[in-house]
């Protein structure tokens, strides 16, 4: 089984490549700009609940590494989304601290393929029954363009971040796994400041950390922390009226999720499982004045129709990030015009949005033995915020997604949990 996994981890690294150039543009947003597993194969038609009981591994090498263990054999995904934001922007009084005069426009930033690949390879003669797994995704990203109105002198931000994540999970008891995850993260950038401004990369680590554990036979609880990660764009933007590049400082926030899952309704066919995250965007380096802390609740359920067929159904309710004293600087930047001039710039990754549908359905053994496929559909109820006295967003946003799992060397009876 180790030249399978060798093979899969080859696969994946010839990916990573092609992976950033099909997602070059936006995507539609989810949690502030992070994407949690709303976009994953098997999670996404749950509406991302993934922290006790994922679906597919590459939640749990996202979310909480400790589940890694609920999986035996190779596995190997090949998936993605197509995600699309529709943002509308009025601007009713000038900016002219930033050039900006009155307008009422479509951001023209398009939709985007978002990733997910991956491998989870059961390993034989550890010490303790371990699981390793690696995966390219995609993990955050927003924006918005109105280069095409002459009134919003060439507005436009974007922001994309891919993750290539080793993965580990290591099973101390017959009821509790402990993992830990390294993202290794490639972040491309340009904006928010309205100004002169390429588009840049960078590169930055984050940590994450997660326990699961199985109170029986039917019930799970997980938990999981990762760090915040910060990227460091070098000459990314000439702001305003100064002549000298900028760095700009993004990133992702440190977060903590807890989930249980259930899975003695109907006779063992019925899957219930409910997360709580939280989101310290105050730790978030630029978003910490553009967001406050976000509290999450994903409920998802699973029903297995048929002996090959699973039915999956979510909601999530995300707090509306934005900050309302977001106060007159975006990070260490002091920005011109004021209260007036950041609210403008806030707009920028203004996702507002508080309700989240989504459902999904799994066919397993699709042509051949140990070949599943994952589909899914999910969307952002319309909503929008007044953003001090002249700014007003609105938002909704829609994804669709699929991947095939190949499963090698899978053992006839899983492990008991006790």
């Amino acid at each position: 089984m180790t030249h399978i996994f060798l093979r899969a981890v080859a696969i994946i690294c010839g990916l990573v490549l092609a992976s950033g150039i099909a997602a070059n543009r936006s995507y539609g947003q989810t949690y502030g700009i992070d994407f949690r597993n709303t976009l994953m194969p098997a999670s996404g038609g749950m509406a991302g609940t993934s922290v006790a009981a994922p679906q597919d591994f590459i939640s749990a090498i996202n979310a909480n590494p400790a589940a890694l263990t609920q999986y035996r054999g190779t596995n190997f995904t090949l998936g993605g989304a197509f995600a699309e934001a529709t943002v509308n922007l009025t601007q009713t009084a000038p900016v002219p601290a930033l050039g900006v005069a009155p307008f009422s426009a479509k951001s023209s930033t398009p939709g985007a393929i978002v990733p997910a690949i991956g491998v989870a390879q059961e390993v034989d003669g550890m010490l303790l029954p371990t699981t390793v797994g690696l995966a390219v995704f995609g993990a955050a990203g927003g924006g918005s363009s109105y280069v095409q109105v002459p009134a919003s002198n060439a507005t436009s931000s974007y922001l994309l971040l891919l993750e290539f994540a080793p993965s580990v999970g290591i099973e101390l008891t017959e009821r509790l796994s402990i993992g830990a995850t390294m993202f290794i993260g490639d972040g491309y950038a340009s904006g928010p400041f309205v100004g002169t401004s390429g588009m840049t990369n960078a590169y930055a680590l984050r940590g994450g950390f997660g326990l699961d554990y199985a109170l029986g036979e039917a019930t799970r609880l997980g938990a999981y922390y990762q760090t915040n990660q910060d990227f460091r764009f070098q000459d990314e933007a000439i702001l305003f009226s100064e002549r000298r590049p900028r760095d700009v400082d993004m990133g992702l926030p440190q977060q903590v999720g807890i989930g249980i899952a259930n899975e003695s309704l109907a006779d063992g066919r019925l899957l219930l499982a409910a997360d709580a995250l939280y989101l310290d965007w105050r730790s978030a380096a630029l978003f910490k004045n553009l967001y406050r802390g976000q509290w999450v609740m994903q409920l998802g359920a699973q029903y297995r129709a048929t002996d090959r067929v699973k039915l999956r159904l979510g909601y999530a309710l995300a707090q509306n990030p934005i900050n309302p004293t977001a106060g007159t600087q975006i990070g260490p930047i002091a920005v011109p015009g004021g209260i007036p001039s950041v609210k403008y710039l806030q707009s920028q990754f203004a996702i507002v949005n508080e309700h989240r549908m989504a459902a999904g359905a799994g066919i397993e053994d699709l042509f051949m033995p140990g070949l599943d496929l994952d589909v899914f559909a999910g969307g952002m109820f319309p909503a929008g915020d007044q953003l001090g006295n002249a700014t007003r967003v609105n938002i909704e946003s829609y994804w669709i997604g699929l991947g095939f799992t190949w499963h090698f060397d899978q053992p006839q009876v899983a492990r008991d949990p006790g």
